[in-house]
């Protein structure tokens, strides 16, 4: 069942004992802590590993602008972007120098494909990655609500168990990593 930001917060909110919140709008402590600390927290996580449903390609749009100096090129950045895996040319997504600097991806290239991490939308999230973020606004909301340090440690540690778990089955979701211009296996052939 795919789940909204509202029912995530409220699960995290209910793992510490606090009431759940049918909106981050209704005055209450929990609406308030969770409209703060989810969307940093989601985005957080997202970026924390290459997920397989978060991971994206898009060929960028060229500015006007040249960069400054290092690189000729500066191409804009997707809307959704979060963090940056490789950049590309023509099919490839990966390959070629580049750097981000002011939201802005710097390449020699003239054109570039880029390969990184984008926000889906929460109804997106697969059921191992809503348990990784439950545990995680848990630990996050714990403090603010519940004042109680120690418990906010046993959450800590419950969440990083959380996020290894999700990350060992989101990495069985694609073909293992094979070497590539490697000098010693091209000698043997």
């Amino acid at each position: 069942m795919a789940l909204s930001s509202i029912a995530l917060c409220s699960r995290a909110l209910l793992k510490i004992g606090a009431a759940s919140i049918a909106s981050f709008d209704e005055g209450t402590a929990e609406a308030e802590i969770a409209a703060n600390l989810y969307p940093s927290s989601r985005d957080a996580l997202l970026s924390a590993h290459p997920w397989s449903f978060a991971t994206g390609q898009a060929r960028l749009a060229t500015l006007v602008a040249e960069p400054v100096a290092d690189f000729d090129y500066a191409f804009q950045l997707p809307a959704d972007f979060l963090r940056a895996l490789s950049a590309g040319v023509g099919a490839r997504g990966r390959g070629i120098p580049y750097r981000i600097a002011e939201r802005r991806l710097h390449a020699d290239s003239d054109e570039v494909v880029l390969t990184y991490i984008f926000r889906p939308a929460e109804t997106e999230f697969p059921p191992f990655f809503d348990q990784a973020l439950i545990a995680r606004l848990a630990a996050e909301f714990c403090i603010p609500l519940t004042e109680s340090t120690s418990r906010a440690e046993a959450l800590t540690r419950l969440a990083e168990n959380e996020f290894r778990r999700a990350k060992s089955i989101d990495a069985q979701q694609d073909s293992p990593v094979q070497f590539e211009d490697f000098t010693l296996i091209d000698v043997r052939l």
